[in-house]
């Protein structure tokens, strides 16, 4: 699996930071408690040559309409004989297998209609990725003779056969009965990937080599999901290029500068995808994003609008290509099982992140899923498996806290007697740990591993295609917010619903933060040093605010996790923990000549140097 830029958005990074700033500002205390900018992209008009007489020997024998063709013959030239053809009407084909169903036009050929037949909407609505013309898909080409065509214009016969199982539907844009352009495809039983091929027969004459062949595709994202912010948040535009790299196009009005060999392209509407892959990739590829909800209350219908300009290539003047589409769930197993990147699609976090993901909570989970009766207690479960196997972590930090607790009347004797003299009181201190066997930083180490756990789920549970639709207690969708109660009136950055489990999580995390750190912050609060009391009430309260519109999944799982820390955190406290063996211990140690280490030996050093030289500066 090759990575290439990964997905690292502005709602990410204020996860991420909130969630790790928590952690380390109870931190800090425990161990040291007594110290889119806008781009458009314009396509190059082709240039068209002169004229060259049309070869109309192909036409049609006899029609019913001879103005109609004799018009058709001027402006479309050699593709006049589709327009006279009985296939020249506004017909659509159907194919569609038990998860998949497909309608395409006769006119473009292609699909005017994709329905996902296992899937519905929040409001019980079938799910469309295509509907109502809010897609496209367009070759640009110019003739010999002149003229810049579109095939979303042109009509295209249909063919249905069956290979096997397999449907196949056969569009032809005719110059005459041996000599078109096609488009096949090829739908599988119980498949959302479909072959689909682009070649041209017999056209070497009609295709000008000198100018470019354009491949255009657009789709503008239905909105699917309860939330259409939360929905958008999740909404971006992916490509593979080079040997197998990825980038994106996130949130915002955004378009990205051309990028060679583009192997896929999805348009990602959070849970639902549409793919465009090929086996031969596009020489370069250009791609632009742009936001459709700029108010939620309006802007109900669509997410975003994306766009693919993809230059074609002749070989031997005829086109060929073989490609695939894909119109199915953002669903990691399924998008892992082709083998092709599209994982990639499904966004678990970039580096540490996403490894954890793939290679640990991912299959756990489905393993979880595959004999407890409900998604919520599998959360419940997976988050019980997680701080259980984290409390070593927990016990050395809890055991560091203690350790700095016995030491602090010491530690306060320092301060009051070296209270002039900042440097010395900071020498003298590094001494007494080194001497008691303690360390501040031996509490944050081992914490701060914790952080890639968290941010792993961070971006485990708005991801996971399986909570979608799945009700937990009073949620319906463990994929989008709980509601116990609406709000007449709408409240910035919380929103017009009030949540519970973000509630719960909040109230969790707070008493979590009085246990650690509320008994000694205000009495150790240091000069100058940001306010740790406020911190500890207003980092509850961003938690509330930023998750009521989450998934209720996550924060049933900081909920749950914040319960089960508390847990381990009394029963090390009262049952494991003895300070007075900690105190004897560290006496001990203070007695007992402790070789100092080549880093600590190096800072005292430092700092005796730095004593010297502000006593010679005082003189």
């Amino acid at each position: 699996m090759t990575h290439g830029r990964k997905k690292f958005d502005v709602q990410s990074l204020i996860g991420f930071f909130l969630i790790g700033g928590i952690l380390i500002w109870m931190l800090y205390n425990n161990s040291f408690e007594n110290q889119p900018v806008e781009a458009e992209k314009e396509n190059t008009e082709l240039v068209q040559e002169t004229a060259v007489p049309l070869n109309t020997e192909n036409l049609p024998a006899t029609t019913s309409d001879s103005t109609q063709i004799a018009q058709a013959q001027k402006e479309l030239g050699a593709f006049g004989y589709s327009a006279g053809l009985p296939s020249a009407t506004e017909n659509t084909t159907t194919i569609s297998n038990d998860v998949l169903e497909l309608k395409i036009d006769n006119k473009g050929g292609y699909i005017s209609e994709a329905r996902l037949i296992e899937f519905k909407t929040f409001d019980s609505i079938p799910v469309y990725l295509i509907k109502d013309g809010n897609a496209s898909f367009n070759i640009n080409f110019t003739t010999t003779d002149g003229r810049v065509l579109d095939t979303e214009n042109l009509y295209f016969e249909p063919t249905v056969s069956q290979n096997g199982e397999n449907q196949v539907l056969s569009m032809k844009l005719k110059v005459s009965e041996n000599e078109f352009l096609e488009y096949r495809y090829v739908l599988k039983p119980g498949e959302y990937m479909l072959d689909f091929s682009i070649r041209s027969q017999g056209l070497n004459r009609v295709f000008n080599n000198n100018q470019d062949i354009s491949l255009d595709w657009k789709l503008k994202g239905y909105r699917h999901a309860k939330s259409i912010s939360y929905e958008n948040r999740y909404t971006e535009l992916i490509y593979e290029y080079g040997d197998g790299s990825d980038d994106y196009l996130g949130q915002g009005d955004l378009a990205d500068d051309e990028e060679e060999d583009i192997s896929y392209v999805a348009f990602k509407q959070h849970f639902f995808t549409s793919i465009l892959l090929t086996d031969t990739p596009f020489e370069r590829g250009a791609f632009e994003s742009r936001n459709l909800v700029q108010d939620e209350d309006v802007d109900t219908l669509y997410t975003k609008e994306f766009a693919a300009h993809l230059p074609l290539s002749l070989n031997g003047g005829e086109l060929n290509y073989n490609m695939n589409w894909y119109y199915g769930p953002t669903d990691y197993k399924i998008l892992n099982d082709y083998d092709r990147n599209l994982d990639e699609i499904v966004p678990l976090g970039w580096g540490i992140f996403g490894w954890i993901n793939q290679y640990i909570f991912i299959p756990f989970f489905s393993f979880l899923n595959s004999f407890l009766p409900s998604y919520g207690i599998a959360i419940i479960v997976m988050t019980i498996v997680v701080r259980i196997v984290l409390s070593p972590v927990t016990y050395k930090s809890y055991l560091s806290q203690a350790k700095m607790k016995v030491l602090r009347p010491e530690i306060n004797e320092l301060n009051e007697k070296y209270k002039d003299n900042p440097m010395k009181k900071q020498q003298e201190t590094m001494k007494l740990y080194s001497k008691a066997g303690a360390s501040p930083m031996s509490g944050c180490l081992p914490a701060l591993m914790q952080i890639p756990v968290f941010y792993a789920l961070f971006q485990f549970f708005p991801s996971a295609f399986q909570l979608r639709q799945k009700g937990f207690l009073w949620a319906d969708d463990l994929s989008s917010y709980d509601t116990i109660a609406q709000l007449p009136f709408k409240i910035p950055f919380y929103g017009d619903h009030v949540s519970l489990f973000p509630i719960l999580a909040s109230i969790a995390i707070f008493i979590y933060m009085m246990m650690t750190t509320g008994q000694t912050m205000q009495q150790n609060q240091q000069p100058g040093m940001p306010n740790m009391k406020f911190i500890m009430y207003l980092s509850p309260l961003l938690m509330l605010f930023f998750f009521n519109n989450y998934a209720s999944g996550l924060s049933l799982y900081y909920f749950t996790s914040n319960l089960i820390t508390i847990g381990i955190m009394l029963v090390i406290k009262y049952a494991i923990i003895d300070e007075d063996k900690i105190h004897a211990k560290i006496q001990e140690n203070k007695k007992k000549p402790r070789k100092q280490g080549k880093f600590a030996r190096k800072m005292q050093e430092m700092m005796e140097q730095a004593e010297q030289q502000q006593k010679k500066n005082k003189k």
